[in-house]
């Protein structure tokens, strides 16, 4: 289930953004970014709607996903 990130409150945002880079945090670009800057960046991209927070009810969980790949897997579990 994508829950809206309007619907969350800037902290809880900020909370699931961090924890998320934490996570998947590796970084081969030519240049480290700094947390606050891969923040900002995942941030824009959940806002703009490529990303979406996605509540797991089997894990009891909140990931992101591009929305792309989520669409796309959610067909596949219907077929």
């Amino acid at each position: 289930m994508i829950i809206p990130w309007q619907e969350l409150s800037e902290t809880a945002l900020r909370n699931i953004a961090q924890s998320f880079i934490l996570r998947e945090g590796t970084d081969y670009g030519v240049r480290e970014l700094t947390l606050a800057e891969k923040e900002e960046r995942l941030l824009k991209q959940i806002k703009s709607g490529k990303i979406v927070i996605v509540w797991s009810e089997l894990h009891q969980s909140v990931d992101l996903k591009e929305k792309r790949e989520f669409l796309r897997q959610s067909e596949q579990n219907m077929l």
